[in-house]
């Protein structure tokens, strides 16, 4: 099915998809992504075998204060991204004990995350008050789908929330904020200086 994330009740709809362990694709600042709930192992297997991979993913939250309750933030970093966010970075933090799957990151102290600068996505996680998955549109080796119609040509039996913005992207900028000195990973669309 395809929804239009203009319309309201799509908020709950993929709330709804989400919750019971499917797989959404949904656009954010930068590229679209599939989603699952980041608490739920069987959601989560099930995205592994769509993308024939098994590693680690970033999880999208919808505040700081979200944030925190599944990563480390110091104050130092909490004032270098504050000013940043809702934007097109990643960043990554010491984990906290949580109930995030396991699967999200084998075997990592650390923990991907994002807060896009998208409203439909930041309001479903804040509906369903969880983190979601973010991964990029594709099957693992291959090229990261981005164009609506290639994807909805690819993934016309999955559950798709689109909007009508044209994307050029590189994908968001990775920063690595859990050791010192701090790290861009990834030059994404948003140029950080450190």
């Amino acid at each position: 099915m395809i929804y239009d994330t203009k319309i309201s009740g799509n908020i709950l709809k993929a709330s709804e998809l989400i919750l019971n362990g499917e797989i959404i694709i949904y656009p954010t600042d930068t590229l679209y992504g599939f989603g699952v709930d980041a608490t739920n192992t069987i959601a989560i297997k099930k995205l592994n075998q769509l993308k024939n991979r098994e590693t680690p993913y970033s999880v999208i939250v919808s505040s700081l204060d979200m944030l925190k309750k599944y990563a480390v933030l110091t104050s130092e970093v909490e004032e270098k991204i504050s000013p940043l966010l809702p934007g097109s970075i990643t960043v990554i933090l010491n984990k906290l004990k949580s109930d995030l799957s396991l699967l999200v990151t084998p075997n990592l102290d650390t923990l991907g995350i994002r807060i896009p600068n998208h409203n439909f996505i930041l309001d479903v996680v804040k509906k369903i008050n969880r983190p979601i998955i973010t991964t990029s549109i594709n099957i693992h080796g291959e090229e990261a789908l981005n164009d609506i119609n290639d994807i909805i040509s690819k993934y016309h039996h999955m559950n798709i929330f689109k909007d009508n913005i044209i994307r050029e992207s590189k994908g968001s900028t990775i920063i690595d904020f859990s050791k010192k000195p701090f790290k861009i990973l990834r030059e994404g669309d948003q140029e950080i200086n450190l």
